[in-house]
């Protein structure tokens, strides 16, 4: 009998897959006191960018003029010791967060709300953005960094500016060891070894001799040892086009 494969020992407590998660600084969200002052605008300034372990782009710290502090994900350009405005009255300005129902089309913004009051879900990671399109009755429109689009709530909060960071993938890590402690942060096994590389006692995939009638894919509902590679996929490989 072979060794538990690597889905089976995932979730299990081990100190191989867990992330180091109680040296990051705090969640990078906004906070709640923005229902009721959607209307007018909020000063605070920027007290210090950070760094986070696990995250690509730094963060930075807020101090809102009421005293309240909170963690946000930094745009492109924003400095120690700058002035943001929050509200539906502040100035389309890098750094500010605005409505996305007042922010004009064409203009660029991350850190965006799913729904209103979430605190930030979407274009969140290094160097990426979002594009107003328009504004119609059932939304704006906008681009996500995917490429697609699709319609958000006008009272949905957004950042203006781009996530820092850009060009983070493009530095190539060099050493085997800069790749280990970053995946060690974010709890991945490193390295990862292919499944057709392993004999067929350690892994479904294993052995090199898969015959033409065993299938590729597998079900939702499959046990963790066998629940690997297409799941529950409604094809088995590329699309001929």
């Amino acid at each position: 009998m072979g060794k538990r494969i690597r889905v089976q020992r995932r979730g299990r407590g081990s100190k191989t897959f867990q992330a180091s998660t109680h040296k990051r600084v705090n969640p990078s969200r906004y906070i709640m006191w923005q229902r009721e002052t959607l209307e007018g605008v909020i000063k605070g300034q920027v007290q210090q960018l950070v760094h986070d372990p696990g995250r690509g782009s730094p963060l930075a710290l807020i101090k809102l003029e009421g005293g309240e502090f909170y963690y946000s994900i930094v745009p492109e350009g924003v400095y120690e010791g700058q002035d943001i405005e929050i509200g539906a009255g502040a100035s389309i300005k890098v750094g500010n967060v605005v409505p996305i129902g007042r922010v004009p089309e064409g203009t660029t913004i991350c850190n965006i709300e799913l729904s209103p009051g979430d605190g930030g879900r979407l274009a969140r990671s290094s160097g990426s953005f979002a594009t107003i399109v328009s504004h119609t009755p059932e939304g704006t429109l906008v681009r996500m960094p995917s490429g697609k689009s699709r319609y958000i709530n006008d009272l949905c909060l957004a950042m203006v500016g781009v996530v820092s960071g850009a060009g983070r993938t493009e530095k190539p890590f060099l050493k085997a060891g800069t790749k280990f402690y970053l995946m060690r942060a974010k709890g991945h096994k490193y390295p990862r070894t292919r499944g057709r590389a392993m004999i067929a006692a350690v892994h479904p995939f294993g052995g090199g001799r898969r015959g033409g009638r065993k299938v590729t894919t597998v079900s939702h509902r499959a046990p963790p040892g066998k629940k690997v590679g297409l799941i529950s996929a409604r094809r088995a490989g590329h699309k001929k086009k």
